[in-house]
């Protein structure tokens, strides 16, 4: 029994010296594979390739530690040293057949490519022995941008096992090597086949896109889609087509596809002109758009989507307006009010047409009590702050700034977190800079300044900042609610009156902090009546004199915007766009800059 205990206890201290030494191996190998990649990273190859000879020599078969090795044998031009090691992995047998293309790769990097090639070639034999080699060989030729070998190698592996799919591959070499037709082809066989799916195509040729029609690869897609369309008469073209004339800014023949679309889906993709009739507006595109929106309200079966089409289709009429439209306007809203009534599923009718009321008709009263009476529904939380945003900015206008700060109060505390309260917060802060409660304003905007609403955010930190600066260097603060009123003039509407407003502090407060602010806003104020000349004029003065100034991005924005869209300079506004991608690319404008910029350049932009 005593000897039973004895050769017990020997066994298990055999057992726990060999997991002992196993765990301190481990750890041992795992220091040296942190090692070597380290110093392989940083570039002493000297002492990277001492750990993975140790690594090599424990781990043999580890063909991560075996690559490590020879590429750092490559590194120190030790290529002798890399040869002989790859063709002793090779004659030890069931050669791994990446390991020729290693060894060809290594002839490469001395120059000896006929050799190199003796060795790819044998490398693309072994696909004939085994085709799910062709998938390895294939990505390594990739790694080392041979890319004929790479299609050899995958087309290969496809010929002789035709379950074998390596058409995305071959797609993306064939982008990669400039053959973009092919390219095209190849993707859109994937998508024929059921092999992957449209936003996987359309994202992977969407970096070969230009916005420019003329763009050579846009030229060829488009003979690629239209001799499919031709060929075989699928929705799918009409949908690729739809999508590169939209890139191209071409909405006029994207409406074709999209109403070829809806003809052959019997009227079941109507969002999808909604959408495109969108697009189309925010370019200021308003004829197409207003043709997309009579379409829909013509086709669609359902009450919302056609309403919010008609009340499109007014806000297109409201662009460019003189009495007689604002009373045919007038008649369209009534008309729509007498055919939804009140409904808490049509809430958008009544505050749009509070909002042409008050700030086009100047008639805020009617817009009040028609909002009020809106309250009267049962709507749930989100819909009751709509209303009650719309009601206070009525209310503002109409200058009864504390019953407007009532209502922006509730929304601010019943949706603390989401974006509508932080809005209504915002709108606190300006209601009360509007009345000159500058401290209270100032308490709201610190609070925002961290907003998930990177808009509100913004304008929450230029309005705290305008009220800070202005109140430090004047305690009384009379620049500062001079601009407050003229800053209210121009949400009335009353244009002239606020551009006056803005001058009597050009001329009274020159050189106070508040200057730069007053420029800006009587810039944008000018280019809303359209006397742009004198917008640019203000704009360049805050570039020249205050371009370390917080305002300089706004500027320089608005300078690029100008020249792009109504003076027609392109290569001014380009390099507006180019002080803002160079200066401050810290600024809110910075992502829209850069997306303006390649645009103007002719890049794809994603």
């Amino acid at each position: 029994m005593r000897i039973l205990r004895i050769f017990g206890k020997n066994v298990f201290l055999r057992l726990f010296l060999s997991i002992f030494f196993l765990y301190f191996t481990q750890i041992a190998v795992a220091q040296d594979d942190f090692l070597a990649k380290q110093y392989f990273n940083d570039g002493h190859f000297e002492k990277a390739v001492v750990f993975y000879e140790k690594l090599v020599e424990k781990n043999p078969r580890r063909t991560d530690y075996s690559e490590g090795l020879v590429a750092c044998y490559q590194q120190l031009e030790r290529y002798d040293d890399a040869e002989d090691f790859l063709t002793q992995k090779i004659n030890e047998g069931n050669t791994y057949p990446i390991l020729l293309v290693e060894l060809g790769y290594n002839h490469a990097l001395q120059n000896s490519s006929e050799k190199a090639a003796e060795y790819y070639e044998k490398a693309l034999t072994k696909i004939d022995d085994n085709p799910n080699f062709g998938y390895s060989i294939a990505f390594r030729f990739q790694k080392y941008s041979l890319l004929d070998y790479a299609l050899k190698a995958y087309s290969r592996a496809m010929e002789l096992n035709p379950k074998l799919d390596y058409n995305f591959q071959l797609a993306r070499i064939y982008g990669e090597q400039g053959n973009i037709n092919k390219m095209y082809s190849a993707y859109l066989n994937l998508l024929t086949n059921g092999k992957t799916s449209k936003s996987n195509v359309l994202r992977s040729i969407d970096d070969f896109i230009s916005s420019n029609p003329e763009n050579e690869n846009n030229i060829i897609l488009k003979k690629i889609l239209l001799k499919n369309a031709q060929q075989n008469p699928d929705v799918l073209w009409n949908d690729l087509l739809s999508w590169l004339f939209v890139q191209q800014k071409q909405y006029s023949s994207a409406f074709r596809q999209e109403k070829a679309i809806f003809k052959r889906m019997e009227g079941g993709s109507i969002q999808r002109l909604v959408s495109l009739g969108n697009l189309a507006l925010e370019d200021n595109e308003k004829e197409i758009s207003k043709s997309i929106f009579e379409y829909v309200v013509e086709k669609t079966v359902d009450e919302v989507t056609r309403l919010n089409a008609q009340l499109n289709l007014i806000d297109i009429q409201l662009m460019d307006t003189n009495e007689k439209s604002l009373v045919e306007v007038a008649k369209q809203y009534e008309a729509l009010v007498q055919t939804h009534g009140y409904k808490s599923q049509t809430l958008q009718l009544q505050i749009a047409y509070a909002n042409f009321l008050t700030f086009k008709l100047d008639t805020p009263q009617p817009a009040i009590d028609m909002l009020k009476r809106c309250l009267e529904l049962p709507l749930n939380a989100r819909g009751m702050a709509f209303v009650k945003l719309a009601l206070g900015d009525i209310l503002v206008f109409d200058k009864k700034f504390n019953q407007a700060l009532i209502y922006f109060s509730q929304i601010q505390k019943k949706l603390k977190n989401d974006v509508l309260g932080q809005n209504a917060r915002f709108k606190v802060a300006q209601t009360s800079f509007y009345k000159g409660d500058f401290d209270w304003a100032l308490t709201q905007l610190k609070v925002l300044r961290s907003s998930t609403s990177q808009l509100i955010a913004n304008d929450a930190m230029q309005l705290s900042l305008l009220i800070s600066d202005n109140s430090l260097e004047d305690s009384t603060q009379t620049a500062l609610k001079k601009y407050a009123r003229a800053d209210l003039l121009g949400y009335q509407n009353k244009t002239e009156e606020a551009i006056a407003a803005l001058d009597d502090i050009l001329q009274n407060h020159k050189g106070e902090k508040i200057e730069d602010e007053a420029l800006l806003k009587q810039g944008q104020l000018l280019e809303s009546i359209k006397n742009y000349e004198a917008a640019k004029f203000n704009y360049q003065k805050i570039v020249e004199f205050y371009a370390s100034d917080i305002l300089a991005d706004d500027a320089y924005f608005a300078l690029g915007e100008l020249y792009r869209n109504v003076l027609n300079e392109p290569e001014k506004a380009r390099e507006q766009y180019e002080k803002i991608i160079y200066n401050y690319q810290d600024s809110y404008y910075f992502p829209q800059a850069r997306d303006n910029f390649r645009m103007l350049r002719g890049d794809s932009i994603n």
